[in-house]
């Protein structure tokens, strides 16, 4: 089963509460993964990070300055591609 993003929270500091498509609830500190140029911009303002939401299609989290994350690593714990 493929798990994806259905819900997500945006919590103190980098965390994020994601709900999950299995049903399961799951809290990362996303602060390791805000790396470059577009990251790094949710990762230094406030207001653009709790603006977090999720994309239906991707079924992860996206901002509104274009920015994502990988599914899978949010919801599997897996090492983002470097």
């Amino acid at each position: 089963m493929v798990l994806r993003i259905r819900t997500v929270r945006p919590l103190a500091g980098h965390a994020l509460e994601l709900g999950l498509s299995n049903g399961t609830t799951r809290t990362i500190d996303v602060a390791p993964l805000l790396r470059g140029p577009m990251l790094e911009r949710v990762r230094d303002d406030p207001e653009l990070f709790r603006a977090v939401r999720v994309d239906e299609a991707l079924g992860t989290v996206v901002w509104p300055n274009g920015a994502d994350l990988d599914p899978d690593v949010l919801a599997l714990g897996l090492e983002p591609a470097r």
